[in-house]
C-alpha cells in the first residue's frame, strides 16, 4: 500500500512539473513557439514520458480546468434545490471565492493564464471542446430531453458570457474587488433570464 500511495504521488508530481515546465514555457515564448521537444527538456523527461501524461499540447495548459469538467452537471445532481436555482448560487459562491473559472479573479498569474487560453486559436478551440462536454453532460443531469439540452445549453453561456466579462474588465486594469458588485447584478440579470427549469 505504501508503494502504490509513493508511486501515485511520483506520477502526480511528474504531471505538474510537466505542466508547469509548459505554461512557464508558454507564458515566455508564446505557445506556437514552444515544441514538445522543448517542453520535454524543460521537465528534464522524454517525448513518450510527456505524452503518457498529457496527449496533446493543448491539455498542457487546460489541465487546470479539468477540475471544474462537468462542474455544473455535478452542481445540478446533488442539488436539493431547482437546478438554475443551484446553478446560480454556485455561480454567486465562486464570484465571493474569486474563483478563476468566474473570471473574477486578478491574481497576475491566473491572468497570463487566462490571456494565453483567450489569445491563442488552437487553446481557443480545445476550451470549447471542453465546453460542448460540459453542455452535455448538464444536458443529461437535466433530464437528457429537448428541455434539458436547450436550457443546459443557455446555462453554459450565461455561464461563459458573465465569465469572459469579468475577465475582460479585469483584464483592462480593474481590480476584482472593485468589479464584485457588477458581476453579482450581472450574474443575477443573467440568471433571472433563464428558464426555472
Amino acid at each position: 500500500m505504501c508503494v502504490t500511495g509513493l508511486r501515485e504521488r511520483k506520477k502526480q508530481q511528474t504531471y505538474d512539473a510537466l505542466s508547469e515546465a509548459a505554461i512557464a514555457l508558454f507564458l515566455e515564448r508564446g505557445f506556437d513557439e514552444v515544441s514538445v521537444t522543448d517542453i520535454a527538456a524543460a521537465a528534464d523527461v522524454s517525448k513518450p514520458t510527456l505524452f503518457k501524461y498529457f496527449p496533446t499540447k493543448q491539455d498542457l495548459v487546460l489541465h487546470r480546468i479539468a477540475d471544474h469538467r462537468h462542474e455544473s452537471a455535478r452542481v445540478v445532481t446533488a442539488a436539493a434545490v431547482p437546478p438554475v436555482r443551484a446553478l446560480r448560487e454556485h455561480f454567486l459562491a465562486g464570484l465571493v471565492a474569486r474563483d478563476p473559472v468566474t473570471g473574477l479573479n486578478d491574481h497576475p498569474q491566473v491572468l497570463a493564464y487566462y490571456r494565453l487560453v483567450f489569445t491563442t486559436p488552437a487553446l481557443t478551440t480545445r476550451l470549447h471542446q471542453f465546453m460542448d462536454d460540459d453542455e452535455s453532460a448538464l444536458a443529461d443531469a437535466l433530464g437528457g430531453d429537448l428541455a434539458g439540452e436547450l436550457l443546459a445549453a443557455q446555462v453554459v453561456s450565461v455561464q461563459r458570457v458573465l465569465s469572459r466579462r469579468n475577465w475582460a474588465a479585469i483584464d483592462t486594469g480593474q481590480r476584482a474587488d472593485d468589479r464584485y458588485l457588477d458581476a453579482v447584478t450581472e450574474a443575477e440579470t443573467a440568471f433571472d433570464g433563464l428558464p426555472l427549469g
